[in-house]
């Protein structure tokens, strides 16, 4: 199944991610802000909005922290307005990736973006065809077996599982993503995180440019107006831990 290695990779950064759990915070913000804008402030009958508040607990949130991006958003004194705009480009070892950004200023962010490219090696360029938007729902292994979470998955409307070792990564239709997790939830499993995603087609092995790879996504990552990173590298074993 293409994107194997997706829970490794989350794992490999997840040392990171944990430091700089303002900055991601700051970031689900944004996506609040721009789902409350799109659809309105009721989850119910906001989508996207629903998506993002799923998004914002799995990554420990404060409630408090949800309903007041909310709230400001909701208001009219929030005068900041974002745009979604998403870039795509090829990084070292010919790796690809689809870099998802929310900003105020698409010349800063786009500048700010192709510098990463270059400095690493890479380039702006048209990728997407490499990936498949999927629903990716992440469910706590515990102990079931692959064949019932395999019975479970595809009952609940999933298209496959994967085993990851520590959990199972279920891919459904962008357009079942809730229902699919609700389903889950509904038969007592523990689900870890829900969301939208470009999910590779094929991996790649970057090989001795690892680091170089690895430096990208860092940089990438860093940057306050990006907001997902996804690529088909194949991170090793040793940056997992």
């Amino acid at each position: 199944m293409s994107g194997h290695s997706k829970w490794h990779n989350i794992q490999a950064r997840k040392g990171k991610a944990d430091k700089a759990r303002s900055n991601v915070f700051t970031k689900i913000g944004r996506e609040i802000a721009m789902a409350v804008k799109m659809g309105g402030p009721n989850p119910d009958t906001n989508f996207k909005l629903k998506m993002v508040i799923t998004k914002a607990k799995a990554a420990n949130m404060p409630n408090d922290n949800i309903q007041r991006s909310i709230k400001k958003a909701a208001g009219e004194g929030d005068k900041v307005n974002f745009e979604e705009i998403v870039y795509e480009g090829f990084g070292p070892a010919g790796t690809a990736f689809v870099v998802e950004t929310l900003t105020d200023n698409r010349n800063r962010t786009g500048g700010e973006v192709r510098h990463a490219f270059d400095k690493m090696g890479g380039a702006l360029g048209s990728v997407s065809y490499l990936f498949t938007r999927k629903g990716v729902i992440i469910v706590q292994k515990e102990s079931y077996s692959e064949e019932d979470m395999m019975m479970y998955a595809l009952e609940a409307g999933a298209d496959d599982l994967v085993d990851e070792g520590e959990v199972f990564c279920i891919y459904c239709n962008p357009t079942e993503l809730m229902a699919v997790k609700n389903a889950l939830e509904a038969n007592g499993l523990k689900v870890e995180s829900a969301e939208l995603e470009m999910v590779a087609n094929d991996m790649v092995d970057p090989l001795d440019k690892v680091d170089s790879v690895l430096k990208l996504i860092d940089m990438l990552e860093d940057n306050d107006d990006v907001q997902n990173v996804y690529h088909n590298a194949i991170l090793p074993e040793e940056e997992e831990e």
